[in-house]
Formats: C-alpha cells, structure tokens, sequence
C-alpha cells in the first residue's frame, strides 16, 4: 500500500509539473500582439476605454462614448492635419476592419496604413479617405504623396510610369448613398495584399486599386487615424480589429 502511494505521488507531481510548464508557455510574452483565436484571428487594437497603444495629440484625441475621438472646436484648433499613430508592429498584408462616425461642417478623416511616420504626429503614405459630405469617402488617397490614387466606385490599375487607368466599375452610387451615412455608425473594411488594395464601406466596395509604380507604391508601414485642418469637427472610431494574412491567403 505505501509503495501504491509513492508511486502515485510520483506521478502526480509530474503531471503538475507538466501543466505548469505548458501554462508558462501559453502565456505571450510582454510587448507581443495578442490575437483573438475566437474571433478568426483578428487583433483588437482599442481596448475601449485607454488611448493605450496609441500615441497623438492629447488636446485633440481622446476616449468619448467608447470610441476613439479627434475632435477640434473654435477655441482648439489645428494648423494641419494631425494623427492618432499605432504602436503596433508596421502593416504588411493585412485585412483591417472597424466602425466610424463622422460630424461637423466639411468634417474630413480618414485611415492611415502602409504609411510613414514623419514626427510630431504627422502622416505620409495611403489614406482610406472619409468625409461628410460625400465627395471624398471610401476613395484612395495619398496623404503627402500622389493625391487621390483611385476616386469611389472605381477599378483602377496604375503603371509603372504612374499612369492610373479605371478599367472597371465597383459599386452602384444610388445604392451606395442608401446605405452609407457617415454620421452614423458605418464600417470600414480595408483590405492589402502585395500591391492590391480593396476597400469596403457597409460591404459596399468602394475601391479596387493595384499600384504598380514600384518607386512609390508602399509594402509596408505604419497605421493612423486622421484629424483633418478646418472648422470645428469630431471623428470616432471603435471596433477596430487587424488580422495579418500569411503567404497561404496571398495565393
């Protein structure tokens, strides 16, 4: 009987040991990115409360209502654009998903990705552009570069020489207009592999553009909110959710 009872405890501190040891291994270590393997291996980059894991401006961003806020008023102003920057690792091939809300007269924004970070938090690089009077949202913009790379509702392939030619249609206007208000709450989808970059708002495709200018075109870089200069207006963006795509999903 006693020897029955070393014999177990032996077993059983092994198997303790064991779990210990897997535990220890399951935990990530400080400063890497944490994926959600519930939710199809999408990355929360906003914890909801916290500017944690952002760096900006803090007189003009801020956490209202549970959505990251750029808001400028009459008595606090910007002189340029100015940007909300993740501290995350640098954007490669990516699927980048969140929720955003716009208001304010001639109220403009937009996303930030595969861009660079010039100091003082400002921003250089593609743009998934979004304002509120419908001119410019969900068109592709170079912010300090090329200026608008493919206007809504568009196909575009652009040379080598850096020529851009629409060689098709994405969206209906009508319908796009039915179902997009930019003070409410929409969704924005951005999508990049390679040199292929589609955008989505509400599901809607908005832009299908293919950047063959190999000395402009980005393959890698920062990601960031926009504030833009002009009269008072506000931005919010929450649900903000990244999944990087491996060499298996660029086929």
């Amino acid at each position: 009987m006693q020897y029955f009872n070393r014999k177990w405890n032996v077993k059983l501190r092994s198997i303790l040991t064991l779990t210990i040891a897997l535990s220890f291994f399951a935990v990530p270590l400080s400063g890497q990115e944490k994926t959600d393997t519930k939710n199809d291996g999408y990355q929360q980059l906003f914890d909801g409360k916290s500017l944690e894991g952002w760096s900006g401006n803090k007189k003009i961003w801020s956490v209202q209502d549970g959505a990251i806020t750029g808001e400028t008023t009459k008595d606090n102003r910007i002189k340029a654009n100015t940007f909300l920057i993740w501290q995350g690792k640098p954007l490669e091939d990516f699927e980048l998903k969140l929720k955003f809300r716009i208001s304010g007269n001639r109220a403009n924004s937009g996303i930030q990705f595969r861009s660079v970070d010039k100091g003082n938090h400002v921003v250089g690089g593609y743009q998934a552009d979004i304002d509120i009077t419908g001119r410019f949202i969900g068109i592709l913009y170079e912010e300090r570069g090329r200026g608008i790379l493919a206007q809504r509702g568009k196909k575009v392939e652009r040379s080598a020489e850096g020529k851009s030619k629409v060689v098709g249609t994405t969206m209906d206007e009508k319908k796009f207009k039915e179902k997009v208000d930019p003070k409410k709450w929409c969704e924005f989808t951005i999508i990049a592999r390679g040199n292929h970059i589609v955008q989505k708002i509400n599901g809607i495709t908005t832009v299908d553009f293919t950047d063959n200018e190999t000395k402009k075109a980005a393959s890698k870089g920062i990601l960031a909110l926009q504030c833009h200069v002009g009269p008072p207006m506000k931005i919010q963006f929450k649900d903000i959710r990244l999944k990087r795509l491996g060499s298996a999903e660029k086929k």
